[in-house]
């Protein structure tokens, strides 16, 4: 099949009128049904789940009390802290809930023609069309931005080291290197796997230029990641009683995700509040005590129920492909403030997208797939090791958004061809005869 859209990317200093005006219409249209959806949740309280945590923490920020736990007041690093940060001048206004949500709906809109940008880079300008098409659409995007939650903005810098990492590949100097481990660094910021992009996408060049040359750019990206980090990391040193890196929510995190029911049954491979009930905080323990109890509580589990891992596992990676368990996923989607209509919407529409997000990768593979291979990854790695789950998945919807608009070219590209060979096939009645 014919590769012509994607072997002929638009280079990163051309422009095309006409592209950015269709992908300036598809981002209205985004951006009208996002505001929508944001004003239906006017007067909507939060429920009890995640948000909580963002928008007191960013409340608490606007107050000058930086990064604080909800219920006790003490230091907070339930989570990393971009997410609450970008919330926290919206903390200062009346009504700041409804301010919250519209920070993460703005971080949402944005979304749009910057995946339009990066099919523009990769595979041209009507890749970068559909793209932003469907970005402005798909419901795995959508749903969460109107949520006080990190998944608009993790979502949105995923796309932003995209755009870095592809200018690596193809201008590979120092400074495309610091600056995909500085995004990749922010990025953490976000949502602490994403830390695991830096060591991914520092073998972009890997096969295509001297190992001196790579591993210089590979370090690079690593250490601008890491000098990122470095304030967030050094502050938390000097709050907590443990070590505390990026958050202290990996302890909660494992061991929600390994117990009886969620082993088993129709929650297997989940995540359930009721793993939790058998460790309670005790009477001055901070949140980095309790996670390292927490943490220990769920690998003893794990060590003991050996035989049933590799099951839970497959039942994880199927969940996040949305192939089991679908009703405890939508449950989940739920109780994070997600429209039970706009989860299943969410379902369907990856089912639809993934064969032509699959085909689109293979047909692209030579020039990007690895940077694009590198986010499927994470989300996958962070599933095998946590639990399957729609939000988990969440950093690598860009991707499939980009690789099913190059599958819809691909796929167009190939009846074109077919269809212009069979005009040009003469019939065999109308062959002339040979001489003789």
């Amino acid at each position: 099949m014919p590769e012509v859209a994607l072997d002929a990317p638009v280079s990163e200093g051309s422009s095309d009128r006409s592209t950015w005006l269709v992908i300036g219409a598809a981002t209205l249209v985004g951006a009208v049904w996002r505001v929508s959806m944001l004003i239906s949740k006017w007067s909507r309280p939060l429920l009890f789940n995640d948000s909580v945590y963002y928008s007191f923490q960013a409340r608490a920020n606007s107050q000058g009390r930086w990064f604080r736990l909800v219920f006790t007041g003490g230091p907070g690093a339930e989570h990393p802290p971009l997410a609450s940060l970008l919330m926290t001048p919206a903390s200062l206004l009346a009504h700041y809930v409804f301010w919250q949500r519209a920070t993460n709906t703005l971080l949402g809109i944005a979304i749009i023609p910057l995946i339009g940008l990066l099919g523009l880079r990769i595979g041209g300008r009507r890749v970068a069309i559909v793209a932003a098409a469907i970005a402005a659409l798909y419901p795995n995007l959508w749903m969460n931005d109107s949520l006080v939650m990190s998944e608009s903005s993790s979502a949105l810098l995923v796309v932003v080291v995209l755009l870095c990492a592809w200018r690596l590949q193809e201008r590979f100097d120092l400074r495309s290197a610091a600056l995909t481990g500085a995004v990749i660094g922010i990025a953490a910021l976000s949502r602490s796997e994403l830390l695991l992009l830096a060591p991914l996408l520092a073998f972009v060049g890997f096969r295509s230029h001297p190992m001196r040359e790579w591993a210089k750019r590979a370090l690079l990206v690593l250490v601008t990641a890491s000098l990122v980090l470095l304030p967030w990391v050094a502050y938390n040193l000097t709050r907590f009683e443990a070590p505390v890196l990026l958050s202290t929510n990996d302890g909660i995190t494992l061991l929600g995700s390994n117990c009886d029911q969620t082993y088993s049954g129709a929650q297997m491979g989940g995540w359930l509040t009721t793993c939790l009930r058998d460790i309670v905080p005790l009477e001055r323990e901070d949140p980095s005590q309790l996670s390292k109890r927490e943490r220990s509580a769920a690998l003893h589990y794990v060590r003991h129920h050996l035989s049933r891992v590799p099951i839970v596992v497959g039942s994880r990676l199927l969940r996040a492909g949305d192939l089991y368990g679908l009703n405890d996923l939508v449950r989940m989607d739920v109780g994070d403030e997600r429209s039970r209509w706009a989860s299943w919407a969410g379902i369907f529409s990856w089912w639809l997208l993934m064969p032509l997000a699959v085909f689109g990768w293979l047909k692209g593979r030579r020039r990007s797939g690895w940077i694009l291979a590198a986010p499927v990854i994470n989300a996958m790695a962070t599933t095998v090791l946590f639990y399957g789950a729609h939000r988990l998945r969440s950093p690598m919807e860009p991707v499939i958004v980009i690789c099913a608009a190059m599958g819809v070219v691909s796929c167009a590209d190939a009846v074109r061809s077919r269809a212009a060979a069979s005009g040009n096939r003469v019939p065999r009645e109308a062959a002339p005869l040979p001489p003789g």
